[in-house]
């Protein structure tokens, strides 16, 4: 239970400063509001710009832990019905990324009428907004409706490569002291072939594997929660980590290490379970999917507006930012309460719940 309240903690605080980041990374790197306010503030809108976007490892990370959670937490596959699995995933991401997406087409038409720059999304056709409810825009070559709209394609498609080993094993073996070893051994070496080959080649970024190195780091953290084996699973977890970065430093994997480390270590042995977090903390990362989903369109809807009122005024623009980064917080929190929190209560179809259609 101690080891239990720790990693929740240090989960809410890791979502909350991701999710700004990204939030601060997509306003830098987009204008026109930064190309104005640039003069203002050089350095900080450079390092948002240039890193800020690294924080999505921490989302990589702390979704491998969560699945590993869900999917296996004694390493041997638990759902009994892991198409019923895929499915609800596929409903709790699908679900408000749909409304995100209706929303962000809405504002990009609206912005079209004021403001041309190369990051509002052109008008969409109907075959690239099926792509992108079905998760395959990056896979069939589609433009992007919305920015980050690729981590949600990605974390699916993660979620069910994990998935598929861990369902695999079970078929096989059908021991569960076997599968316990052998389920988790080939993570480990699928994390292998990803950390020390497809994530060193960008034409792989829009596939899973690309990633898989990051997202089993969280799972291995979570398995380093097994009595008796934290440092077992801390250590191999580090051993990839050292060997990948020897093998070509990346600064994406190193932070992923350290997030991964950090949570096993809270896992496998309660650090800092005396600290109860904030209600701040706590606040963000309950809404940070919210935030990640809503934040491009209403930093879209404002700085459609800065650049009709201050074209030409840094001090101004650079407040807008601001304004759009606080108005992504509180437009995420409408998001979260209305439209996330109610996804899951959408129903699988009757197949799929193994019920009579």
């Amino acid at each position: 239970m101690r080891s239990r309240s720790s990693r929740l903690v240090l989960i809410d605080a890791f979502k909350a400063v991701a999710s700004q980041l990204i939030v601060l990374h997509h306003l830098s790197f987009y204008g026109p509001m930064s190309d104005v306010a640039f003069p203002m503030a050089p350095s900080a809108i450079s390092w948002f710009s240039e890193y800020g976007r690294v924080a999505v490892q921490v989302f990589l990370v702390i979704g491998g832990f969560l699945g590993a959670m869900r999917l296996a937490p004694d390493g041997v596959l638990a759902p009994r019905r892991p198409a019923q699995e895929l499915g609800r995933r596929y409903l709790r991401l699908v679900v408000p990324y749909a409304v995100m997406l209706a929303f962000g087409m809405l504002a990009a038409a609206l912005v079209r009428q004021s403001l041309e720059h190369e990051s509002v999304p052109g008008v969409p056709s109907v075959a690239q907004v099926m792509s992108h409810l079905l998760l395959l825009h990056d896979l069939l070559g589609f433009e992007a409706l919305s920015a980050g709209v690729w981590y949600v394609a990605i974390d699916f498609q993660l979620f069910a490569l994990m998935l598929s080993v861990l369902w695999m094993v079970r078929l096989v073996v059908t021991a569960p002291a076997r599968a316990a070893i052998i389920g988790p051994m080939l993570v480990i070496a699928l994390a292998g072939g990803a950390l020390f080959h497809f994530n060193r080649d960008p034409a792989w970024d829009n596939c899973a594997i690309y990633f898989f190195g990051s997202y089993a780091f969280g799972a291995l953290a979570w398995w380093s929660g097994t009595r008796g084996k934290a440092l077992i699973w801390i250590g191999v977890l580090c051993a990839l980590a050292v060997l990948a970065l020897m093998l070509e430093f990346r600064l994406r994997i190193l932070v992923a290490a350290t997030v991964a480390v950090s949570l096993a270590v809270a896992h496998g042995y309660g650090v800092s379970a005396g600290c109860s977090g904030s209600r701040l903390t706590a606040w963000l990362g309950r809404i940070s999917y919210s935030v990640f989903l809503v934040h491009f369109p209403v930093c879209l809807l404002i700085n459609a507006l800065f650049a009709r009122l201050a074209p030409a005024q840094p001090l101004l623009n650079a407040g807008g930012m601001v304004f759009a980064w606080l108005s992504s917080i509180a437009a995420g929190e409408l998001f979260h309460r209305y439209v996330e929190s109610r996804a899951g209560q959408i129903r699988l179809p009757g197949f799929l719940r193994g019920q009579p259609a």
